[in-house]
């Protein structure tokens, strides 16, 4: 059985904004997904990634006495990433800690120059000390430039600053974030469906699996919940009470369709997403406009991509989507989403183009998964 691509993230954020903290967390909670981690201090003492280590074994790859972006050139990375998206290692997800110093947008384009086929962009995540927000504001001004790049921001530490000035922390970050999604928390603690899948128990396609489709919204046995689709607020960490200590909040719509998605629709949609509207995942049925093939796809921030990947025989023809993030709405989401369907048999000989922007090129793909 083979693989879909790996999404690699990069974690970024200046000294001391807790980025270690998060990674650690991440690993605590990551249920049955294996993490693999390029851990970059600046010294020659590796702190951090003798902290991580400890947890993830072989599957960390440590470099240190040198800025990552500044030290390691596109191919020497891609180097590290082999060695973690080799099918042998059974990694999941990899998480590139960046040094306080790093600088993200060096990296982000280092990621997408790589010529890995089994890695994909998987977003830059900007950690944000609130309680020196405007301190470090005051050293790097850079830092306004890191948060419009990222694709989600993590205002870290939240609890040590009062209600009145952690909303103020979070209005100016929005601000300067234009469309990523922003959430607030303590000591690292983030809930992992805005980074990555826990491992299922069961069914397993893609990136996708039926057990996160059923399993990631409110109790699907409601009198009133919807026949094809689902959504509700997250607000906690499954597996623990943390109700003493700020988390991630976030919202997630699951989006089911028998009827194909209109493809000019639908990209409309995809190219207009909304503020705060982090991760896509799922398959799309374009019907008539490609009946050969379902088209997984990987969106992350602003980064999409689309998979084509054939129907399998007799197998159900359906449109499964999971739309992630923090402070969307999910209501009107919903009905653009359900605007986009299409009961015509009659096929856009050019409806597709939209669509096959975002396709690689059929020798850089993965593997399709069964």
């Amino acid at each position: 059985m083979n693989k879909q691509q790996i999404p690699v993230i990069v974690l970024a954020g200046f000294l001391g904004s807790g980025k270690t903290t998060l990674l650690n967390h991440l690993l605590h909670r990551s249920g049955g997904s294996r993490i693999g981690a390029i851990v970059n201090d600046f010294g020659s003492i590796e702190i951090d990634a003798m902290s991580v280590a400890g947890q993830l074994g072989d599957s960390t790859v440590s470099l240190g006495n040198g800025c990552l972006c500044c030290a390691v050139d596109a191919s020497e990375l891609d180097e590290y990433l082999d060695r973690l998206a080799r099918p042998s290692a059974g990694i999941d997800v990899i998480v590139i800690e960046a040094s306080g110093l790093a600088e993200p947008q060096e990296l982000v384009k280092m990621l997408l120059a790589s010529e890995n086929p089994h890695i994909v962009y998987g977003g830059l995540v900007e950690v944000v000390d609130a309680a020196e927000f405007d301190a470090t504001r005051g050293r790097h001004p850079e830092l306004d430039r890191h948060l419009g790049l990222a694709d989600l921001v993590v205002v870290n530490k939240a609890d040590r600053v009062p209600e009145e000035e952690r909303e103020r922390i979070l209005g100016v970050v929005r601000g300067l974030a234009g469309r990523a999604a922003v959430v607030a928390a303590s000591f690292g603690r983030v809930d992992v469906e805005l980074f990555f899948d826990r491992a299922p128990v069961g069914e397993r396609i893609g990136q996708l699996s039926f057990d996160d489709l059923r399993d990631l919204d409110a109790p699907h046995d409601r009198e009133d919940a919807p026949h094809d689709h689902e959504h509700a607020p997250h607000d906690h960490e499954a597996g623990g009470d943390h109700h003493d200590h700020l988390h991630s909040a976030y919202e997630s719509l699951s989006f089911t369709s028998e009827a194909p998605m209109e493809p000019r629709s639908l990209m409309a949609l995809l190219d207009s997403r909304p503020e705060g509207l982090y991760r896509i995942k799922g398959y799309v049925d374009f019907g008539a406009a490609d009946p050969r093939n379902r088209y997984l796809v990987h969106a992350v921030g602003r980064f999409l991509r689309f998979y084509p990947q054939p129907w399998a025989p007799a197998e159900p023809r359906l449109t499964q989507l999971v739309l992630i993030g923090a402070g969307i709405d999910v209501r009107t989401l919903e009905k653009e989403l359900e605007a986009c369907r299409t009961y015509a048999s009659q096929a856009d000989e050019h409806g597709m183009w939209g669509v096959l922007r975002y396709v690689q090129a059929p020798d850089a793909q993965p593997d399709a998964q069964p």
